[in-house]
């Protein structure tokens, strides 16, 4: 997969941070990982935090002032980015969601949640889980909130909801305060990774009844 240069919608730098630390969960993990290796933008936040965490841990009886990590942020973002994307074997998912279907989009075993909509689970844990999801063109997710935060990352396709429009390479950051019906656009299927580490909200009833055995 190709690197994207129109991303308007980034991770957090909570989130790039927590990764760059190593603080994540494992499926949370795999979006960060599936993000920066499509957005110049993050990779290079990523590889700056790198950089911070080592010289930290190299020199960690040094006091550090309170506004050190913002002024290392400012500074970050006024010099000239220096990255060199990282060569990798093209295909159409990024190569850290490649890794774990162990091939490529043909390769997803896929199963049905409804209306068309499909998933597959890659990583299912007590802490968080992380899925694809397929949405056929023009297929509205049922209205839902959230128990927790959901992080969606858009691979092919597009959707929006009530918040903006989301398109390739974008993330889509939701909690407990959002609820919102995602409807992918008319002209292409959608295909997202999700991170959820709580159960969704579902406002209907039928959605609700099908929820144990799907899994959201």
């Amino acid at each position: 997969m190709k690197h994207l240069s129109n991303i308007k919608h980034h991770l957090t730098d909570d989130l790039i941070a927590g990764y760059a630390s190593g603080q994540l969960t494992e499926a949370a993990d795999l979006l960060v990982a599936a993000h920066i290796s499509m957005c110049d933008q993050c990779r290079a936040l990523a590889e700056s935090f790198d950089v911070l965490g080592g010289t930290v841990m190299e020199n960690d009886t040094v006091a550090v002032a309170d506004d050190a990590l913002a002024a290392t942020l400012a500074r970050i973002s006024a010099a000239p980015s220096q990255v060199t994307p990282k060569p990798q074997t093209q295909g159409e998912l990024p190569r850290p969601i490649r890794d774990y279907i162990g091939g490529d989009l043909q390769d997803i075993r896929w199963s049905s949640v409804g209306m068309g909509v499909k998933q597959s689970k890659l990583v299912n844990s007590a802490k968080a889980t992380a899925r694809l999801l397929f949405i056929p063109a023009g297929v509205a997710v049922p209205e839902h909130g959230h128990h927790g935060q959901e992080l969606t990352l858009v691979l092919k396709g597009a959707f929006r909801d009530e918040t903006d429009h989301f398109g390739p390479g974008d993330v889509e950051i939701a909690d407990e305060h959002l609820e919102h019906t995602p409807i992918a656009d008319d002209h292409a299927d959608c295909i997202c990774l999700a991170v959820t580490d709580a159960s969704l909200r579902f406002k209907s009833l039928l959605p609700r009844l099908v929820q144990p055995f799907i899994g959201f």
